[in-house]
């Protein structure tokens, strides 16, 4: 199974961080934060990575390359400046994924997630792992109800931005710039979205103070 790392966001919320290094290569515990998410990805099995990028995105290419130091391989998705947000930016890479189902990471989220335990085909056209909502998202995003997703109830979990999904869910979606969020809702009128809680580790690096955070727990 192949794995997909979004990569390509601003990362507004990081400035001036991410005037001049992209999101992904910020530091912390003395390692660029993409680093984690393809060590933890090839010790789970996962070797084939699909990256994509935009702002500052040749940095990245220059500094992962094919993947090779990392005991991986890396083939890269470049979107138009700007991005093409995260349903648009999977929708754009599915020539590199190909037709069976993958596996995508949000670049941005720090967790100690065991990847080797998540199912190789989800049941439907999406599996989603859910987590414990933070204090910058204290209502959650979606509901869990036994091995279903849905975007009903009150008593929502936040998305941990790790998910399982088969192309199909992106047959009838443009190539163009879209939130993924609003694909998943679609999916979930149709229960074609199971998921999972997890509740371990996660983190969500959405400004220079978190990165801060994490940077002390690291190293700590």
């Amino acid at each position: 199974m192949k794995a997909m790392i979004l990569a390509a966001g601003r990362g507004e919320r990081m400035r001036p961080l991410t005037d001049r290094i992209p999101k992904p290569l910020l530091e912390a515990g003395g390692k660029p934060l993409i680093q984690y998410h393809i060590e933890a990805l090839r010790d789970a099995g996962f070797r084939e990575l699909v990256i994509n990028h935009a702002h500052l995105g040749t940095q990245l290419v220059e500094r992962l390359g094919n993947g090779e130091q990392l005991g991986v391989r890396i083939r890269y998705s470049a979107e138009p400046e700007g991005a093409l947000e995260t349903g648009g930016g999977i929708k754009h890479a599915l020539t590199l994924l190909g037709e069976q189902a993958f596996l995508v990471v949000n670049g941005d989220i720090w967790t100690d997630y065991p990847y080797e335990r998540l199912q190789r085909e989800p049941d439907g056209l999406a599996h989603l792992v859910l987590v414990d909502n933070p204090a910058h998202n204290p209502d959650g995003d979606f509901q869990l109800s036994g091995d279903r997703v849905t975007d009903k109830g009150k008593q929502k979990l936040t998305f941990s931005g790790i998910g399982l999904y088969r192309p199909g869910l992106f047959a009838v979606v443009p190539d163009v710039a879209f939130p993924l969020a609003p694909v998943l809702r679609g999916a979930m009128q149709h229960e074609q979205v199971s998921g999972e809680y997890y509740p371990g580790q996660w983190t969500d690096i959405g400004s220079p103070q978190r990165l801060a955070e994490l940077d002390q727990k690291l190293r700590g």
